[in-house]
């Protein structure tokens, strides 16, 4: 599983860390966002949904991988 954040659209409001279940352990706000320490993301793709520039994209692994 990948979170990819478009850095030339995030704004770095912070949002995607204060919806997200996990915020403070996931991500990372200094300028534009960044998600790190995924094992303890729980899919739930509020970052994604909720994030107002559409920057954050939530890819998850293949059935086979």
């Amino acid at each position: 599983m990948k979170i990819i954040v478009d850095k030339e659209k995030c704004t770095g409001c912070g949002e995607c860390k204060k919806v997200c279940p996990k915020g403070e352990k996931i991500w990372n706000v200094d300028g534009t966002a960044e998600a790190s320490n995924l094992r303890y993301c729980l899919l739930c793709m509020l970052c994604a949904t909720d994030c107002p520039e559409g920057a954050i994209k939530v890819l998850r692994d293949g059935e086979d991988e």
